[in-house]
């Protein structure tokens, strides 16, 4: 056991430990205080998960420690990969930082039962300006916490070296294992300010209690990480086993060439079904937050099995829904993260694609052509309210070439309803994810009317009254048409979670910011341009939700069966939303489909297109909807819908008839004659017939034409 009194970087990062196993021999030898030091044989060590710090799986009320700097870095912001807030000086400071006058300096955590501890990960603090970190520590072991004992090799003290920057995660391992009950770091050298995050690394010891973090899996599924050319095996062997109901393709490649790998569940994979709504999860949009990446892969092999099980859930899921789940959106940067492993990535490491871009966050910014339009009056006359085109610009900067195919896959399928799963943190965040810019105001700040230079009407309310105004307009610049649908589709999730709504000990980072419902309004917590939520929704037919699993991204294996029980009915009960609301067929009066045609529910001023097959699917809650549907060439028709709370979409189908003008138009191209609508707001919308060489033949023709072109050139 003796290895000197100071431990070189080396030899402490040195003990490579084989995969543990309760079938090492070994004995316990009496340390002192009641603490134990296990000898293991030698080449089958012990190899533990991470107690549970960075996941919250260790609550508030078992970290301890000596003293604090500032209230902002108690002892509970000492958690591995904790973030500061962009204040750093407020409650939420980016570790645990000691009071520099005391004497003496420690962290202590109780696992609450005697475990065996095998190791720390020790980290400094995360922050902008400051580079603190601890560079070497003493740890100390007890089991009543009165009486403790530093672990030492017989002769002296055990010095561990610690980190040399505040960002990397460094891991100690010990020479043997260490049972106890409590655990202590003693920090003895530390660059600027004594801050330090960390983990610890813990066995549970042989036991008949049942505890709250234990879990006897129902399901037997492949709980373990899977790289890239495991994550493919993976896919193919579902694939052999259910044929049937599995496609696999991919919808491009990464920089690195990497497939970009999907599978499609459905009773029959590769083809549209004229009726049946597309569903998409997807994970992997930050390689290293890889917990969603695993469960994607855990629910394939779920929905295989049952579906062969005769499980009728499941059988009503694949029979009723195309489903599409892609693991991995960014393997090339999945690849950096799993190569450090669990724990050992910092909160960066391969959170980028191999270029550089935030995939999330790299999607052409239609909300200000939606939004800039809309303050200029022109939708939907001029700008519709939906299926916003792409600036012809946006493909010439900067953007990913896993952006690039993500967009070509969303404008291919008709999807209906989606998810992207990320993680470090534990709720579920709903579009806009961009904040609108409030519109010119006056010099005080309350908004000033139309009109010329005339002074505005001040009137005199309480400062109550005006901050209620104010957090409703605040509100109503963040949220879509379908406010209340996208809240329904979080409060599924989130509720349907074993734990996402179990706000009462805080966040990961900072207090609960969802007021205990698990859910969020993006904009209004950590606001974005340019996201993969706002541009799904302005542009495809898709509703789409951002999933985050948990505090820590990069979960250790032995989580995933936890993690899986915790999400699994959630992510079943999220797919079946696909059917909530209307769907129906678009014809004409020969019974010929109409693609592209254009469904509008009154008062929710978003619409939606049918497929190249005819069929549409508009998401609502229960209620009494007037839908129009309109296609160029044929005269609109307006039903009266209604979605119940029976399980199923209301059936709702137009036959379209064809419209005089359509008739006209017909005339006039035959004669070599293009007609001419002038005014919107007129019955016929037919004011004039110009030749082609012609000049327009009225001023309000002209208008209207330079005002498209306005909106091209604001695109």
């Amino acid at each position: 056991m003796a290895v000197g009194t100071f431990a070189s970087l080396e030899s402490v990062r040195g003990y490579h430990h084989e995969q543990y196993g309760r079938e090492v021999a070994h004995e316990h030898e009496l340390f002192s205080a009641g603490v134990f030091v296990v000898n293991c044989v030698f080449g089958l060590a012990v190899e533990c998960p991470p107690l549970g710090l960075e996941s919250h799986r260790v609550e508030d009320d078992q970290i301890l420690a000596s003293s604090i700097s500032h209230h902002g870095f108690v002892a509970q912001r000492g958690r591995l990969n904790m973030q500061s807030s962009d204040d750093e000086d407020d409650v939420y400071g980016g570790a645990w930082c000691a009071d520099s006058e005391e004497k003496e300096h420690w962290f202590q955590l109780d696992a609450r039962r005697e475990v065996e501890y095998t190791g720390v990960i020790t980290q400094g603090r995360n922050s902008e300006t400051q580079d603190d970190f601890v560079s070497s520590y003493f740890v100390a072991f007890s089991n009543d916490s009165r009486d403790w004992t530093v672990l030492h090799d017989g002769y002296a003290e055990w010095l561990f070296y610690g980190n040399v920057d505040k960002d990397t995660p460094v891991k100690t391992e010990f020479a043997h294992p260490v049972v106890a009950r409590y655990i202590r770091i003693l920090p003895q050298s530390w660059n600027g300010s004594l801050c330090m995050r960390l983990e610890v690394l813990a066995c549970p010891l042989p036991t008949t209690y049942h505890t709250e973090n234990d879990v006897t899996p129902t399901d037997d599924l492949d709980y373990r990480h899977h790289n890239y050319k495991e994550m493919r095996q993976m896919m193919k062997v579902i694939n052999e086993e259910c044929p049937n109901i599995t496609r696999i393709y991919n919808i491009g490649k990464s920089s690195q060439k990497n497939k970009m790998y999907a599978m499609e569940i459905s009773d029959n994979p590769g083809e549209h079904e004229m009726g049946e709504p597309e569903f998409r999860y997807t994970a992997g949009l930050h390689g290293n937050e890889v917990l969603g990446r695993e469960l994607l892969l855990l629910l394939m092999q779920f929905l295989c099995k049952e579906y062969n099980d005769d499980n009728p859930r499941v059988r009503r899921l694949v029979d009723g829904v195309r489903i599409h789940l892609v693991p991995s959106l960014n393997p090339d940067a999945y690849d950096l993260a799993y190569e450090m492993g669990s724990e050992m990535g910092n909160w960066a490491l391969g959170h980028w694609t191999e270029e550089g871009y935030d995939i999330f966050q790299n999607f052409p910014d239609l909300n200000s052509i939606l939004w800039g339009a809309e303050d200029r009056g022109w939708v939907p006359r001029v700008v519709p309210n939906h299926h916003i085109p792409i600036p012809e610009n946006f493909l010439n900067g900067s953007v990913a070439v896993e952006t690039k195919a993500i967009i070509a896959w969303m404008e291919r399928t008709p999807f209906v309803l989606g998810a992207n799963l990320q993680g470090g943190e534990k709720l579920v965040a709903y579009p806009f994810d961009m904040q609108r810019p409030p519109r010119a105001t006056s010099a005080d700040g309350r908004g000033a009317r139309r009109g010329g230079g005339r002074p505005v009407m001040e009137y005199h309310m309480s400062e109550e009254t005006w901050a209620r105004i104010q957090r409703q307009d605040e509100g109503a610049l963040r949220e879509t048409a379908d406010e209340n649908m996208f809240r329904w589709l979080a409060v599924t999730y989130a509720h349907s979670h074993l734990t996402m709504t179990e706000t009462y000990h805080g966040a990961c980072h900072a207090d609960d910011v969802t007021g205990g419902q698990g859910i969020i309004n993006r904009a209004s917590w950590k606001p974005v341009v340019g996201s993969m939520n706002d541009f799904s929704y302005l542009h495809t037919n898709c509703f789409e939700i951002s999933i985050f699993l948990g505090c820590d991204k990069f979960p250790h294996e032995s989580e995933l069966a936890l993690e899986w029980e915790n999400n699994r009915e959630a992510m079943l009960a999220f797919i079946e939303q696909v059917h909530r609301g209307i769907k129906g067929l678009v014809r004409d009066v020969e019974g010929k489909i109409i693609a592209n045609a254009t469904i509008s529910v009154e008062g929710i001023k978003h619409d939606v297109k049918t497929a190249s097959t005819g069929d549409y699917w508009r998401l609502l809650n229960p209620g009494e909807y007037r839908v129009t549907a309109r296609a160029d060439g044929y005269t609109s028709q307006t039903r009266l819908c209604m979605v119940g709370y029976e399980a199923g979409a209301t059936s709702c189908s137009f036959t379209l008839t064809k419209s005089n003008w359509a008739r006209i138009r017909e005339i006039l191209a035959q004669s070599g004659k293009k007609p001419s609508r002038v005014n919107p707001n007129s019955e016929t919308g037919i004011t004039s017939v110009a030749d082609k060489k012609g000049p327009a033949a009225n001023p309000q023709n002209e208008r209207l034409r330079q005002n498209k072109c306005n909106w091209i050139l604001f695109c």
